[in-house]
């Protein structure tokens, strides 16, 4: 966690010292270029067997922060590419199952817990260091606050945390037996690595957002071919 901190410190100081620059891109002085941008979502594993998608509660969300660099086209001004640099993380919520990242199996068990000590919230969150790229459109490059934008794009990124977290443990009739919370950290059964496409369109420095991820969540025959969908809020600006 100090680390993903770190990261995200270390990009907004670059941000907001980048800001304080004028900028001279396609013709264009002082344009905003959303060169930064914080995603809030709503999170989905796609494809996951019915033992697992029965299990899910609460909000599952996700928050993704990125420093962009913006090269508008000269000869077309409304159109930029952009790319940068930033952390994406997600939080799935089960209920009454425990996922057992520290095993020492060959395939990682999603273990139901109705009948035995569990925890009243328990999560599995995840955290990328990732690498995007956007192809963006906006109708009025010179007034970017006031002015319909979309953008596609595709990030890459690299696995830097997998843990669960329980907190406040019940008996297996609801009853608290403790309200400690329980931390494990693991990432053996993940793939270090996440490609997924992405999507945006709004207005100003607010849009909506979504990405859908290419490869499995987990390496190949530990559990099933589950992919992450984010959909949610885009706030860019500077």
């Amino acid at each position: 966690m100090k680390k993903i901190l770190f990261i995200v410190f270390a990009l907004l100081t670059v941000t907001a010292a980048n800001a304080q620059e004028k900028k001279k891109l396609g013709g264009f002085m002082n344009r905003t270029g959303d060169h930064l941008m914080l995603q809030l979502t709503n999170d989905r594993w796609i494809g996951t067997p019915d033992s697992i998608d029965q299990r899910f509660t609460g909000f599952a969300r996700g928050a993704n922060v990125y420093i962009m660099l913006d090269q508008r086209f000269k000869g077309a001004p409304q159109w930029s590419v952009a790319f940068g640099l930033g952390v994406g993380t997600s939080n799935m919520y089960f209920k009454n199952m425990v996922v057992d990242i520290k095993s020492k199996t060959n395939k990682l068990p999603f273990t139901v817990v109705d009948s035995v000590n569990h925890f009243k919230k328990y999560k599995l969150a995840t955290a990328f260091l990732e690498i995007p790229l956007e192809l963006r459109f906006t109708l009025k490059p010179m007034q970017e606050m006031k002015s319909f934008k979309f953008a596609i794009g595709a990030k890459v990124g690299t696995l830097l945390n997998v843990h669960t977290k329980g907190k406040t443990l019940l008996d297996k009739n609801g009853a608290t037996v403790n309200n400690y919370s329980a931390k494990e950290t693991g990432k053996s059964f993940l793939n270090s690595t996440r490609l997924a496409a992405t999507a945006r369109i709004g207005y100003g420095n607010f849009s909506l957002f979504g990405s859908y991820q290419f490869n499995n969540i987990f390496k190949d025959g530990v559990a099933g071919d589950m992919k992450l969908v984010q959909i949610g809020l885009n706030f860019s600006g500077l």
